[in-house]
């Protein structure tokens, strides 16, 4: 078969500092133990699991950072690349752990905007995705003016305390078109709004990368973790801007079934910003090598 490997894809600069910095921590034989994660440090379970062979616990996403950090009593926590709220490192601070921050530097400019934008006397609307930790981190900056707004239903629900000084903010992972798409609804109804938008570069090339390479494939696969923001994203703008049906976010090669590629002579391949190298190279050499008399039980 004949294999499309879109590039850009895989991991972004924020996701390989992120990998660097704890794998320098957990490898110091000073860094005060035991050594925990709040939540994953990027959202694909493969990195969990290899962070866990250095001895790093990741504390899965079933509260708050802030109730995470009821779970760790000494040692040291690390901070994910989707940044934290000043309340969640004021805490850590006042129980004596050490703090390693891992947050993206993309991340921690939007952290810089919301205080800035705030101390002048603005309420801010935040795009971003329900549950994802990134809005968390951001909108603790500053809880009673930052309002989280997902999509039209959440604009039309939203009572701000003062509309002369409205500026909008984003998630880093969120797709460009939709983006552009909600912010417009919010120019309508606050015609003087200041925009900032804080899509990161490298989001952005993978989303526009998938769009016009993806023209001539039969099927295109997208490997990422479910819980991957950017990841879904990428499945939503091959859907809705290149127009493809046959679009798959998957795991790795064994999610690969043989009814997705029938009919199809043409794949095309890219990857989240937090899928390892390795794990999409699997898949392309199995899609290259793809007969379609093979099993149908996929493997390299």
């Amino acid at each position: 078969m004949k294999v499309i490997s879109i590039t850009p894809r895989g991991f972004c600069y924020g996701v390989v500092d992120a990998m660097e910095m704890v794998k320098r921590v957990a490898t110091d034989p000073k860094t005060p133990r035991p050594i925990y994660i709040l939540g994953q440090l990027v959202h694909n379970h493969f990195m969990v699991e290899r962070l866990n062979q250095y001895g790093v616990t990741s504390l899965e996403n079933t509260a708050s950072r802030l109730d995470l950090l009821d779970r760790v009593n000494e040692g040291t926590v690390i901070f994910t690349a989707h940044g934290v709220s000043p309340q969640v490192k004021e805490k850590a601070r006042a129980k004596g752990l050490n703090c390693v921050d891992t947050t993206c530097p993309d991340v921690d400019k939007t952290h810089v905007l919301i205080r800035k934008l705030v101390s002048a006397g603005y309420e801010i609307l935040y795009i971003g995705r329900k549950g994802h930790p990134e809005p968390e981190g951001a909108i603790g900056e500053a809880p009673d003016h930052v309002h989280l707004i997902q999509d039209a239903e959440d604009l039309d629900r939203v009572q701000l305390s003062q509309t002369d000084k409205v500026a909008v903010t984003t998630q880093t992972t969120l797709s460009r078109w939709d983006t552009e798409e909600l912010v417009e609804r919010i120019r309508q109804r606050y015609p003087s709004v200041e925009v900032h938008t804080e899509i990161c570069q490298a989001t952005q090339l993978r989303q526009e990368a998938a769009v016009r390479q993806s023209v001539e494939a039969d099927v295109v696969f997208i490997v990422g973790d479910t819980h991957s923001s950017n990841s879904n994203r990428l499945v939503d703008v091959v859907r809705n801007q290149a127009g493809k049906k046959a679009v798959f976010l998957i795991d790795g090669v064994a999610d690969i079934r043989p009814e997705m590629l029938d009919g199809a002579t043409v794949a095309a391949v890219t990857a989240g910003s937090s899928t390892p190298s390795d794990i999409t190279r699997e898949v392309i050499r199995f899609l290259q090598s793809y007969e379609p008399t093979a099993s149908s039980n996929p493997s390299v």
